[in-house]
């Protein structure tokens, strides 16, 4: 892996490009991730989605208070100062005026959240994108945000400063969330994996294009110039756009 970030993983060189060497476990992995939501995943949110609505949006709003000191952390290695100043004023509104984060005042007060992670400080910094993985559990992902995700956990500042006990709890409040946003979006979660002739390949094209458009916000890699270090270019530099969404059910082999 770490030789795979340092050759730039082969960056694939169209704004469509797919590299997936790793597919044929891919897609067993994919088989092993469906199972797990059709027997485990699916139901449970299926309960929390009995939750009464002010329950949930509230752990959704500790959930992401509790995201921002890993944010402010990443924005900051991403020379991302402003994003670092509104999630950290986020932040302490929050904690201040909204019970400890149960409320969320911030974005009342126009304060919105600037969510980031390290695999996007990666992306900053030039690291390619390297191949599609599927990871147990976790679903698609990339090296570089495989990485990522590894870095996130390793040193995460709630999980760092808070006691066992609490930082369990802190756990369970995200998973809780996790859940409830797939309960949430339920018929479109169900329509990709359990209608589509090919889930796989779907979910691969939707959580690629997703990211990328994520990731290309103009100038994204230091010195660069709107054109990311994955071969992907933003298409939403010179030219408006709608809301940048992705139909998941676009032929992935249609270019």
């Amino acid at each position: 892996m770490s030789a795979c970030l340092v050759a730039g993983c082969a960056a694939p060189s169209g704004p469509n490009a797919i590299n997936d060497p790793f597919e044929p476990a891919n897609r067993k992995v994919h088989a092993f991730n469906k199972g797990v939501d059709r027997a485990l995943v699916g139901p449970a949110s299926q309960g929390v989605g009995i939750v009464p609505e002010p329950v949930r949006q509230g752990v959704d709003n500790l959930a992401d208070t509790l995201s921002l000191p890993g944010d402010i952390a990443n924005n900051l290695l991403q020379l991302r100062l402003a994003d670092a100043g509104q999630n950290t004023l986020r932040l302490g509104v929050n904690l201040t005026f909204g019970l400890a984060g149960l409320l969320d005042v911030s974005s009342e007060l126009g304060l919105d959240g600037k969510p980031t992670d390290f695999g996007e400080t990666l992306h900053v910094w030039g690291v390619g994108e390297g191949p599609y993985l599927e990871l147990p559990l976790a679903g698609p992902s990339t090296v570089r945000d495989t990485v990522g995700m590894v870095v996130d956990t390793a040193f995460d500042p709630v999980r760092r400063v808070f006691p066992v006990r609490e930082a369990n709890a802190a756990l369970g409040i995200r998973l809780f969330s996790r859940l409830g946003d797939r309960a949430r979006f339920s018929d479109t979660v169900d329509s990709l994996l359990y209608d589509s002739a090919d889930s796989y390949a779907q979910a691969r094209l939707l959580y690629l294009q997703n990211r990328r458009f994520t990731l290309s916000r103009g100038k994204t890699v230091l010195g660069g110039d709107g054109a990311s270090d994955d071969g992907f270019i933003d298409p939403y530099a010179d030219a408006p756009s709608d809301d940048g969404f992705i139909d998941p059910y676009e032929d992935p082999y249609a270019q």
